[in-house]
């Protein structure tokens, strides 16, 4: 009985260069038939059960079209393409019943079960020909579109990352505006960033969160947070770097910072047609017009309270507070981090959301990582 491996000399080897077929028949002389049609234009393989069929077509290099026999003992070729086509590296194999079977439920059934074509016995050379050579362009055709589809879809990924890049070095671009102007550090704006990610992805924990703070979301908050403190460019350089506590006039300057910062994103944004594409930065705009907001209503610049202050500028207002009390300022030694911790607790539904608090204490030993990540030099 004729192997499975090759027809004389059609063993894929010997065509280098042009397609493979299996051809499955348990039949010799119809595998002789067809070799002899299909040799001097493919490279040709043979199995004469499906079983043995099942496994060509799952090896290395994969045929490139299947001739399959519909008749056969053990495992019949209805049975070899339903596992085919359930196999996720022979799925896209285009099929040919070779078939005696003329009836028109034969052939409707194969073509349910995924058969590209039909061709009955006795077989004809040039219906042959021609019918193998019609799935083969079509398969080409598949190819290359599936080929240009992961080009396109690559490129796009490639340029959103490019852009995000551009987007994230213009974002550090500007915070360090604010940082020439203050006395906080590049260190300041990582650690507290991090700080706003780490809080954000364990509410994201809790139900209420879950929908809210989904991955998107939680980035554009860690983004935006470097620029919480953007306004303080319109804050005279003698009321940032004064050594000592500030006075009430020099005070209300200071606290016009959160609004300077909004306004100038908003001048920035306004005249834009489809603001919708900008919902970032609005989300910049909450963090730097509301992270001095108190959850009892007793912050600036508007006196929000509560869920009215928006949720980034909730997170925002921890993260700053605690970086602020445990690090070294021109006017202030730093407190000690516990210390620090004690304060944020006592002032839950004050000065902090609870449930951001809560947040905090959770993960408090990650908070103790992003300060060793990044200390002040």
């Amino acid at each position: 009985m004729m192997q499975s491996s090759s027809i004389q000399s059609g063993h894929p080897d010997n065509h280098p260069g042009k397609q493979t077929l299996l051809l499955v028949d348990d039949t010799p002389e119809n595998l002789t038939i067809l070799g002899q049609i299909l040799m001097p234009h493919y490279k040709v393989r043979v199995a004469s059960s499906g079983v043995r069929a099942l496994d060509i077509a799952r090896s290395e290099p994969r045929p490139d079209l299947i001739l399959l026999d519909v008749m056969m003992p053990d495992m019949d070729g209805y049975e070899v393409i339903h596992q085919l086509k359930s196999g996720i590296e022979t799925q896209d194999i285009p099929v040919i019943f070779v078939t005696a079977l003329s009836e028109a439920e034969d052939e409707a059934k194969g073509l349910e079960l995924g058969a590209a074509d039909y061709i009955t016995k006795p077989v004809r050379p040039a219906i042959v020909l021609a019918r193998v050579k019609s799935q083969l362009e079509l398969k080409d055709a598949r190819n290359i579109l599936v080929n240009q589809n992961q080009w396109l879809e690559s490129e796009v990924e490639r340029r959103i990352h490019q852009n995000q890049l551009v987007q994230d070095v213009t974002l550090r671009a500007l915070a360090s505006l604010a940082e020439t102007k203050d006395n906080e550090t590049g260190a300041h704006i990582k650690r507290t960033q991090n700080y706003v990610r780490v809080l954000a992805e364990k509410l994201a924990e809790l139900p209420e969160y879950a929908s809210i703070l989904d991955s998107a979301t939680i980035q554009k908050y860690t983004r935006a947070a470097p620029l919480h403190d953007i306004g303080k460019v319109g804050i005279p350089d003698a009321i940032l770097k004064k050594p000592g506590k500030l006075d009430a006039s020099e005070w209300e300057i200071m606290k016009t910072h959160a609004k300077v910062g909004s306004d100038a994103i908003w001048r920035a944004l306004k005249d834009e047609e489809d603001l919708q594409s900008f919902d970032f930065l609005y989300i910049v705009m909450d963090i730097a017009h509301y992270h001095h907001e108190k959850w009892d209503g007793s912050g600036y610049p508007e006196g929000l309270k509560g869920n009215a202050i928006p949720l980034a500028a909730r997170l925002m207002a921890l993260a700053d507070v605690f970086d602020a009390m445990v690090s070294r300022r021109v006017y202030k030694d730093p407190i000690d981090i516990n210390e620090t911790r004690r304060h944020i607790n006592a002032n839950s539904e004050t000065h902090f959301d609870p449930r951001v608090v809560e947040a905090f204490n959770a993960s408090f030993d990650e908070f103790l990582a992003i300060a060793a990540r990044y200390p002040e030099t």
